[in-house]
């Protein structure tokens, strides 16, 4: 700041220093926020393609969780940095809305903000940054459009669908069964799915996982499994044509309130009152009889007594289930859930072909199998694991797997992968920055630079010479002209020493809308960042 005066010997202040520090005051901010997000990036990086490695994560009470699923990873770290916690946004964004390609969004807007930051250093303002992202997207939107295949599949021919959760489960711990997983994911969901409305009804699918066994064990049920066994040793553990009534409410009499007193002084009293108790099972039992029920599934617990009489009338019942699979189980079998016994009818009963109680190993572990359901086709996949880890990560596979192929069949569109879409995509965006006049084209230029920095993640979490890779890849595209050149990276090495290869040969696909997810979602948050440049905390300027 300079106090001037002028001619009549009045003072003045030039403000113009002041506006500069402010200036390098603000890129200042915005290179930190840079730093902050990248650094989130480069923690999940390496988990990336086939060959990605694992995290540990553990939890404040010492619970570990083993996984490479992006989203599981950034959801559990605890991000301090405000900015870092718009990646973790971000990729949550990517897993709600396809459910697959959670840490390729995060590693694609970290090398957006890598190049970015390279801008900046150049003088370049941040938001003719963003400006040029934007159109580079576009271009690259489009590219990918142009690119796509359409897969044809039929309820007869689910092979391509297959193919698609395979490549999916490529990069997954289940990734040693993965035709096996691929088949159950792709029958799961298109159990569950309307082919000619080209819908998929997720509440159908229920995902159970038991520790014990190996991965090879998992199975689909078309059916329902509930984590719970039939109520007494001696009951029928397989009920044929089962018919059962959906209760709410507790199998007991009802108990006095807190502020009332029972005293009972004699023996007769007790009798009364125990004749009494009595009289009260045996009426919600014979109701239960009366609207034709052969199961009883309850939400609360019941006592030996109810057992006992329940037994006795050749009851089966199952209780303490939780509500969730109760209400899961009334809208599979048609039956209503009912909250009173005088409520209880046969038209309100829940229909299956079978009930059956199963068993594993040696030990006593139980589950529940309500299969061929009255109302709905609903489907259960049934996990089995090593230890527990094994399972939850098996699980968190399968969901992207299932994620993917509803996908394919509301949009049957597919690119290539093996990174082979985004070297198109960088070759695309890389020709429309020389149409380009002015400070945009380095922006461009930029965009192009960090799509390929997915197939050098790939290249490099593979062990493989990345620059090599890319360049080879890259170069036969451009010679061929050919969009499904990518990296080969289970194949063997060619005469030019690198993996390059035709993707489509090798059947490696990826959803056209994941991968426009993808580039859409990175590009706006890494705009969002770029036009940030200070933080307040608690209304207090910093």
């Amino acid at each position: 700041m300079s106090l001037i005066y002028d001619e009549y010997g009045r003072p003045f202040v030039i403000l113009k220093e002041q506006q500069a520090k402010a200036r390098v005051k603000g890129l200042e901010a915005t290179k930190a926020n840079i730093i902050a997000a990248k650094s989130i990036s480069q923690i999940v990086r390496t988990s990336l393609g086939p060959k990605g490695m694992d995290k540990i994560l553990v939890s404040p009470d010492g619970d570990v969780t083993i996984t490479n699923d992006g989203a599981t990873i950034m959801d559990r770290m605890e991000v301090n940095h405000q900015v870092a916690k718009l990646l973790v946004e971000l990729s949550a964004s990517q897993d709600d809305e396809i459910g697959d390609g959670t840490t390729g969004v995060v590693v694609l807007a970290g090398s957006l903000l890598e190049q970015a930051e390279k801008l900046l250093g150049r003088g370049i303002h941040p938001v003719r940054i963003a400006e040029g992202f934007e159109k580079a997207a576009e271009v690259a939107i489009k590219t990918l459009g142009e690119i796509a295949d359409t897969v044809p599949f039929s309820s007869d021919n689910l092979d391509p669908l297959i193919t698609t959760a395979m490549t999916t489960l490529s990069s997954k711990i289940i990734n040693v069964d993965k035709r096996k997983m691929a088949e159950i994911a792709v029958n799961a969901v298109v159990g569950v799915a309307d082919l000619e409305r080209k819908d998929v009804n997720f509440d159908m699918i229920r995902m159970e996982g038991k520790p014990g066994g190996s991965l090879e064990d998992t199975e689909l049920v078309n059916g329902i499994i509930i984590d719970k066994d039939i109520s007494h040793p001696q009951m029928k553990k397989t009920i044929k044509d089962a018919k059962m009534c959906i209760l709410t409410c507790p199998f007991e009499p009802p108990k006095p309130k807190t502020k009332h007193k029972l005293d009972i002084s004699s023996r007769e009293a007790y009798e009364k009152l125990y004749q009494q108790e009595q009289d009260y099972f045996k009426q919600m039992v014979q109701q239960v009889k009366d609207s034709g029920a052969n199961l009883v599934i309850c939400q609360w617990g019941f006592d030996d007594e109810a057992n006992h009489l329940l037994l006795q009338n050749g009851l089966s019942a199952v209780r303490w289930v939780g509500g969730v699979e109760i209400e899961h189980i009334a809208i599979a079998t048609g039956g209503r859930i009912v909250p009173r016994f005088s409520e209880l009818s046969e038209d309100k009963l829940g229909k299956a072909g079978v009930v059956r109680e199963i068993s594993f190993g040696n030990t006593k572990e139980r589950m529940l199998v309500i299969e061929d359901c009255a109302n709905s086709n609903a489907v259960t996949v049934l996990v089995r694991g090593g230890n527990k880890m094994i399972v939850e990560e098996a699980k968190r596979s399968l969901h992207d797997a299932m994620c993917v192929v509803r996908n394919l069949i509301k949009d049957n569109r597919v690119v290539y992968g093996g990174g082979a879409a985004e070297i198109a995509c960088s070759l695309a965006v890389s020709s429309y920055a020389e149409t380009i006049v002015g400070v945009d084209q380095f922006a461009i230029r930029a965009f192009a630079d960090a799509l390929d920095d997915i197939p050098l993640a790939l290249a490099e979490n593979s062990g493989l010479d990345p620059i090599q890779e890319l360049a080879a890849a890259k170069s036969r595209q451009m010679k061929e002209n050919n969009p499904l050149i990518g990296l080969g990276l289970n194949g063997d090495a060619g005469e030019d020493g690198s993996r390059a290869t035709n993707m489509k040969e090798i059947g490696v696909f990826e959803t056209l809308v994941g991968k426009q997810e993808q580039i859409s979602l990175a590009t706006q948050v890494v705009k969002m960042i770029l036009k940030i440049d200070d933080v307040i905390t608690m209304g207090q300027y910093q």
